[in-house]
């Protein structure tokens, strides 16, 4: 599962080369995880840009020869292009694409590989404060436990999407960053296969998030978050931490909340202390709410007739590991499922807007001044805020959840 707003991958070791002084400097140059820079320009003929990156490459102190073997293999892929202007998958609403991905066979399994890995887990917990069911549950998502962790050549991923005139900023810089792993002989750039947005690995890190959260959890003296579960559990929690994560505190519960709830005060952008959300009447569902003074957002993916979430200050760190609504919430509320929290209350929610609904509601609001991200027919986090912005000034319960009422008072 991937998405190409926030991506990651791990890669194959390959045999140890000489690192001279002066790529050892150009590592430490490299730009930071996250970080938006473009090398060379984007676009044009192919071969022209493999050349313009093989004198970027050469420019940051990396030899002549190492750089072409680097890029020797590098091809164009149609295949990546295709995959990257067909992510329908995020257009599912909340229950659809949860019920889809959230099977009794994965959380067997997380329950399975929690055990069997359970000193990982324990360690990753007491570094970096990120609990076992956070990390079996993107496990569990991005590759299926391991089983699935995609068959595109992680060079030509990235090479095709940095010459993309799309967003060369994200992966212009992963390109530098994979030469970098394979100058330190971490990384095959003709054998090493990972998803189509040069994602590798258990866990789905890119070469960025490698270099600068890769943990050699099983001692061999290599991070193989391809082929060792250790080094993949310790590498994601690495990140997290390094992303936000707050350690010892929650990041998604399942609450139930009066019918006179002030519907405006719902979405991410409003945050109350637990004990003023609790005086407003939300209550859990099961088990009890976190500290009184945490600051948390009442979450309502279906609206107000759907399931309801308290969204604690951790879940916020998920918006850094993916950036769509939908697969955040999924993520977040399997991994309290893995921790013994029940099948959430679906409730009646009114009915999902059409893609082409939705991409029409999203041109109206754009109309209106609102900036909803893109007319991409995905209801995600600048959408929803639209929409409940307008359902305010119409007088409408302000849920952010989009219907055909909305649609038509548009």
């Amino acid at each position: 599962m991937t998405f190409t707003a926030r991506l990651r991958a791990p890669f194959q070791s390959f045999g140890r080369t000489v690192i001279s002084a002066s790529i050892l400097a150009a590592s430490l140059a490299l730009p930071q995880v996250g970080a938006a820079q473009t090398v060379v320009p984007c676009g044009g003929s192919f071969g022209s840009f493999v050349g313009n990156m093989k004198s970027h490459a050469q420019s940051r102190g990396y030899d002549k020869a190492t750089v072409d073997r680097f890029f020797a293999s590098a091809q164009k892929s149609d295949a990546v292009l295709r995959a990257d202007r067909a992510q329908g998958v995020f257009k599912k609403d909340f229950i659809d694409f949860s019920r889809a991905v959230i099977s009794q066979n994965r959380i067997d399994n997380g329950r399975h590989y929690g055990g069997k890995y359970a000193s990982v887990f324990d360690r990753v917990e007491r570094e970096f404060g990120v609990s076992r069911g956070v990390l079996l549950a993107f496990w569990a998502l991005e590759t299926d436990y391991g089983q699935v962790q995609g068959n595109f050549n992680t060079l030509n991923a990235l090479m095709t999407l940095g010459h993309d005139c799309r967003r060369p900023e994200l992966f212009q810089p992963q390109i530098v960053a994979a030469l970098e792993l394979y100058a330190r002989g971490d990384f095959d750039p003709a054998t090493t296969q990972g998803a189509w947005a040069g994602e590798i690995g258990m866990v789905q890190m890119l070469p960025e998030d490698i270099l600068h959260n890769g943990v050699d959890g099983d001692g061999d003296g290599h991070v193989s978050l391809k082929t060792s579960a250790p080094d993949a559990l310790m590498s994601g929690g690495k990140m997290l931490k390094d992303l936000g994560w707050r350690a010892g505190e929650p990041w998604l519960q399942e609450i139930t909340v009066p019918s006179n709830l002030d519907w405006s005060k719902t979405g991410l952008d409003t945050k109350l202390t637990v004990s003023q959300w609790a005086k407003l009447g939300v209550k859990p569902r099961s088990g009890s709410l976190g500290n009184g003074n945490l600051k948390a957002s009442v979450i309502l993916p279906m609206g107000r007739k759907g399931p309801a979430f308290l969204a604690y200050p951790n879940f916020e760190v998920y918006f850094e590991w993916n950036k769509s609504f939908v697969y955040v919430t999924t993520a977040a509320y399997f991994a309290t499922r893995l921790e013994g929290a029940p099948v959430y209350n679906a409730g009646n929610p009114d009915a999902s807007l059409s893609g082409a609904q939705m991409e029409q509601l999203q041109r109206k609001l754009s109309a209106r001044g609102h900036d909803v991200g893109g007319v991409d027919g995905i209801l995600g986090r600048k959408t929803r805020a639209a929409v409940q912005a307008e359902q305010k000034r119409l007088g409408l319960p302000a849920d952010a959840w989009p219907t055909t009422a909305l649609l038509n008072a548009l």
